[in-house]
């Protein structure tokens, strides 16, 4: 009774932020929330849902969503079961990028925004992105901010300049969490443990999200900060019923795999050859219920 309490004071809640909160030109763009054309989303019934993580590189003054996109994370979610999958993507991984031909995947975002950042992904992976969320580098600091911090597990030690980062868990900050999830020259593996890195990250803040929002009012809060930030292109019932599928996620359940590939060279430039066999692979054991089950090969 006291979840179902808790979830129609929500619904109530969302309805009247959809009506005190414009949908877009937001003073200060932090981050974005998009349906994606044609995807199936919420409304097939088996509680399924893939959404395209996307931290845009963008400086300031530069567009947010035309931007390279610095990390690539398709997450799975099974609200029915708790199970979900991290595919992490290396941004530098050559690919075919629907109408511009062949180019590292993180230009998609540049050369037609989230949509077509979501058509690149499911080319290599095979599954098709129900949404997409982008966000900058001030909007990824404020999400931290919001949760009070997360508490991240890291296989290595690094010190930069803005943080310092112990092999074990560690308690971070908005910046020292930017940092944690954009390093990738001290790390041994390149870009490819960066992204193991990111795929940690939504691990670790998913149990801290749920952490706070078992606290009394604190899920209200939380989706009210997100609205605030956040250019949304969904209704108030679909982000309601979103909401409830990211939450009813146990990361204990979560299976994290990062794709492989080869560094070599497409002209002038460093890029990496993603194992697409892996890749489709990946996507044929996870597509339809969100649990990987026979590691990451």
């Amino acid at each position: 009774m006291r979840r179902l309490r808790r979830w129609v004071t929500l619904s109530i809640s969302l309805a009247v932020l959809a009506v005190v909160v414009p949908d877009s030109g937001r003073q200060q763009f932090r981050a974005s929330l998009v349906a994606v054309e044609g995807a199936s989303g919420l409304d097939t019934g088996d509680g399924v849902v893939w959404i395209l993580a996307l931290g845009s590189d963008a400086r300031p003054g530069e567009p947010v969503l035309r931007s390279r996109a610095d990390a690539i994370q398709l997450v799975g979610v099974n609200a029915r079961t708790g199970d979900s999958t991290v595919i992490g993507i290396p941004r530098d991984s050559y690919v075919d990028i629907p109408g511009h031909g062949r180019d590292k995947i993180n230009a998609s975002l540049v050369y037609g925004g989230p949509e077509l950042a979501a058509r690149a992904v499911a080319g290599l992976v095979g599954i098709e992105p129900d949404y997409v969320f982008t966000t900058s580098f001030v909007g990824f600091q404020r999400m931290v901010f919001v949760l009070g911090g997360v508490n991240v597990y890291s296989p290595d030690s690094y010190v930069e300049p803005l943080a310092s980062i112990r092999r074990g868990f560690n308690d971070l900050n908005g910046v020292e969490s930017l940092v944690f999830v954009r390093e990738r020259y001290a790390l041994p593996d390149g870009d490819f443990d960066r992204s193991r890195n990111q795929g940690r990250f939504l691990t670790d803040g998913l149990r801290a999200l749920r952490q706070r929002a078992d606290e009394p009012g604190a899920l209200e809060r939380l989706v009210y900060s997100f609205t605030q930030h956040t250019d949304i292109d969904v209704g108030p019932v679909e982000l309601y019923r979103l909401a409830r599928a990211v939450l009813a996620v146990d990361p204990r359940r979560t299976s994290r795999c990062v794709l492989d590939g080869s560094i070599g060279m497409a002209g002038s430039e460093s890029v990496v050859f993603p194992d697409r066999q892996q890749a489709r692979s990946l996507g044929r054991r996870a597509g339809r219920d969100a649990k990987l089950e026979g590691g990451c090969g």
